[in-house]
């Protein structure tokens, strides 16, 4: 029978590439040097992300403003119901 899983009493590490360099001091510093960079690209990622969802949710504001306008504008006579059923289906 076998154990797809493997052995389940070994701890699994919160840090295996530490681990792995813990023999070698140089290799510690580089391995320490590769994570600080790789956080700082993460966090620079995560900034431009952020930065751009800031600026989708701008734009969306305003598309809803300029339809709450031309709605406003339409002869259609369910105009309202329309565009409010249009702005929950976003939800």
């Amino acid at each position: 029978m076998s154990n797809h899983l493997g052995d389940t009493n070994k701890m699994v590490s919160r840090n295996p590439r530490m681990d792995a360099s813990a023999h070698d001091d140089g290799a510690i510093w580089e391995t320490g040097c590769q994570l600080e960079r790789e956080l700082k690209a993460a966090n620079e990622m995560f900034r431009k992300l952020n930065i751009h969802a800031l600026d989708l949710t701008d734009r969306i504001r305003r598309l809803e403003e300029a339809g709450d306008k031309a709605v406003l504008n339409s002869y259609l006579p369910d105009r309202l119901a329309v565009w409010n059923k249009a702005k929950e289906a976003k939800l």
